[in-house]
């Protein structure tokens, strides 16, 4: 797209969407522990399954942060809080993410992530002065041969219901951004691991079921490929991209870190049965292939060189470095995981917010 604006912005009064969840929490931690950060941060989360408050439970009494619960898809009760709060920039994480759920349900992944984006975008309409920061995926361009990356204009070719609904995000924010004149940008981001990752996802999965001696399910011959970005790197680049970006251009945030499903848990089990005190071996033997999923994508790889040169952004953490502060963080928080697994914060979440309206 044409770049239509070069100044840099100062975010002070954040509203960020689906705040309590894994890149949401993350890019929250991040700004909230920086000295200086002096703004106030507001999180619109809907409390789903894959939210959790507990990830940002250190700041509930925070007067820069405050907890709403409510949804994307209500148009006029985000309008009240962009005004309210006199938000200056809303960063758009909520989503439904995992590809697995848009197989089987894929009218969820339309409403939250196509419907959802548009009833934001039009809620930010009538505030001029607001910048719009939608947060996306590499999934969005398909599937790669053996060779080559995504670029920023690499075209879209969305294979799953998950991917395709993020795709038609991406379409409106820009559309919205070129029919109404909206201060926006898009980011689209390699697979994230990290703390605090709901255990549906690949790698806080395999590493629960090693912990509990349950099988290590690799889809298909297990050579699929992605690339791997540690979460603190993510929100780093968001940020950048806020201050920093262009309004009206798109940057791909990588992790230079390419290697295949099944290399990837090899590494993972060298990492865990050295935080533990296991053998490989022990952990080795759990590894069990289990049939592809439908449309699994073959090759996704990001080509970061944009932000890198024109940011000045870059990942600070290797795969190993990552992988290593991953175990040990999952390793010295039992009670996060105890909760996650039995579904009791879910409890909590009820009994705190049940007779509360959405703002």
């Amino acid at each position: 797209m044409t770049a239509s604006s070069s100044a840099l912005r100062h975010p002070e009064r954040l509203l960020v969407t689906g705040g309590c969840g894994f890149i949401g929490s993350a890019f929250i931690q991040q700004r909230l522990a920086d000295p200086g950060f002096a703004g106030r941060i507001v999180n619109l989360d809907a409390l789903t399954y894959a939210g959790n408050p507990a990830n940002l439970s250190q700041y509930a009494e925070d007067p820069r942060y405050r907890l709403v619960v409510g949804n994307i898809e209500d148009q006029s009760g985000v309008h009240k809080l962009l005004v309210d709060e006199r938000i200056d920039t809303l960063v758009h994480f909520a989503a439904e993410s995992h590809v697995d759920r848009s197989i089987l349900g894929p009218l969820d992944f339309v409403r939250t992530n196509v419907l959802g984006t548009a009833t934001l975008l039009e809620a930010v309409r009538s505030q001029p002065q607001l910048h719009f920061h939608h947060v996306s995926t590499d999934e969005v361009f398909g599937s790669l041969a053996s060779t080559g990356a995504f670029r920023e204009d690499t075209p879209y070719d969305p294979r799953s219901p998950y991917s395709a609904s993020k795709a038609a995000s991406d379409h409106l924010v820009r559309a919205w951004a070129h029919t109404y004149g909206l201060s926006v940008t898009v980011s689209n981001c390699s697979n994230n691991y990290g703390p605090r990752q709901f255990p549906e996802k690949l790698l806080p999965l395999m590493l629960l079921n090693m912990l509990s001696g349950k099988p290590l399910p690799v889809y298909g011959d297990g050579l699929n490929i992605r690339d791997w970005l540690y979460v603190d790197d993510h929100a780093e680049a968001i940020w950048r991209v806020l201050t920093h970006g262009v309004a009206g251009e798109t940057y791909n945030i990588g992790g230079r870190a390419e290697l295949t499903n099944l290399e990837l848990l090899r590494r993972l089990i060298a990492v865990t049965a050295e935080q533990t005190g296991r053998s490989k071996s022990e952990f080795e033997a759990l590894m069990t292939f289990v049939p592809d999923r439908a449309g699994h994508d073959r090759r996704y790889a990001i080509d970061c060189g944009r932000i890198e040169r024109e940011l000045g952004w870059a990942p600070r953490f290797t795969l190993e470095s990552g992988l290593a502060l991953t175990v040990a963080w999952y390793l010295s928080h039992p009670e996060w995981v105890a909760g996650v697994l039995s579904g009791s914060y879910r409890d909590w979440v009820k009994l705190q917010y049940s007779d509360k309206s959405p703002t």
